[in-house]
Parts: structure tokens; C-alpha cells; sequence
């Protein structure tokens, strides 16, 4: 490890699995209300979204953040470090902080919900449905629970606090 990369020594070394279902059970969500929200408006916009969220996050992702993570092959707060450990192999810890997945994974989470709002909010122009606006309502819950609230508790207890750009923790 390159000299001044320290991991955060009171962090966890294993998240425990209660957590780890959670949070993939709310991603999972969010990723259905985002593709329904997209349905609203375009069917094959929605299988676009579904299709290209999937990849970017259970495989893109995983490859060019967890590969390079203390969490490689470990139960990480989402437990991607096992399932990344299962396809790729491990990369460089020294190298996590300046990877393109770390520049890319803001977008990408960004992207998961500016999407579906604007398609869900031009859907609501066209016509208010009830539908509508609990899609709304709730993939704006998950987004503001996912980006900041479960995301602080992960990175206050992350190894990886001192060294990732992204931390929520700093």
C-alpha cells in the first residue's frame, strides 16, 4: 500500500447479513420504482433503464471499485466484495481512490434517480394517477435513504473511510 493510504482501523470487518439483504432488497427497489417510472412514459425506455442498471451496478461497478477494495472477498456493507471476488480478480487497494469506477459510481447512483424522476414527473404532466405518485413518493424515500442516510451509517463503519473519495464519513 502506497505510503499515506491508511485504512481505518476501527472499522468493520465484516458487515453483518441482516444489513447486507436490506440494503440489496432497497437497491432492488429502487431499481423496480426507477423502471416503472420510466414505464410510465416508454415501455422500451424502461427495459433500457432496467438493463443498463443491472450492468452497471452488479457487474461495471463491482469490477472497477470492489476489485480494488479492502472488501475483496469480504461481506462489505452491501456484500459486493464477495460477489465481485466470484467473477473478477482482486486488483490493487492502492490504486481504489483514483480507479474510473470510483469517478463513474456518483454518476452512475446519480443517474439511477435523476432518470425515473423525470420520467415519472413528466408522466404526472400528462396525467396524475395515484400509481404516479406513490412511484414518486417512495423512489424518492429510497433515493434520500440510499444516498445519505444508509450510505453515512456504511461509511462511518467502512475500512475504507480514510481512503475513498466518496466517504460520507469525512
Amino acid at each position: 500500500m502506497k505510503k499515506g493510504l491508511q485504512i481505518y482501523k476501527q472499522g468493520l470487518e465484516s458487515f453483518s447479513l441482516p444489513r447486507i439483504i436490506f440494503a440489496n432488497v432497497l437497491m432492488l427497489v429502487w431499481i423496480v420504482l426507477g423502471t416503472i417510472a420510466c414505464w410510465f412514459v416508454y415501455p422500451m425506455v424502461a427495459w433500457i433503464y432496467l438493463g443498463a442498471t443491472i450492468i452497471m451496478i452488479f457487474v461495471v461497478l463491482r469490477k472497477l471499485v470492489c476489485t480494488n477494495c479492502y472488501y475483496y472477498g469480504k461481506q462489505c456493507a452491501l456484500g459486493w466484495g464477495k460477489l465481485s471476488a466470484l467473477f473478477f480478480s482482486q486488483g490493487s487497494i492502492d490504486q481504489f481512490s483514483t480507479c474510473v469506477g470510483i469517478k463513474a459510481a456518483p454518476i452512475t447512483y446519480g443517474l439511477l434517480t435523476l432518470i425515473p424522476l423525470v420520467f415519472c414527473i413528466v408522466a404526472l404532466v400528462q396525467e396524475v394517477t395515484v400509481l404516479k405518485v406513490v412511484v414518486l413518493v417512495l423512489l424518492l424515500a429510497v433515493s434520500v435513504y440510499s444516498g445519505a442516510i444508509s450510505r453515512k451509517m456504511a461509511c462511518t463503519n467502512c475500512k475504507m473511510r480514510l481512503i475513498c473519495p466518496g466517504s460520507a464519513a469525512q
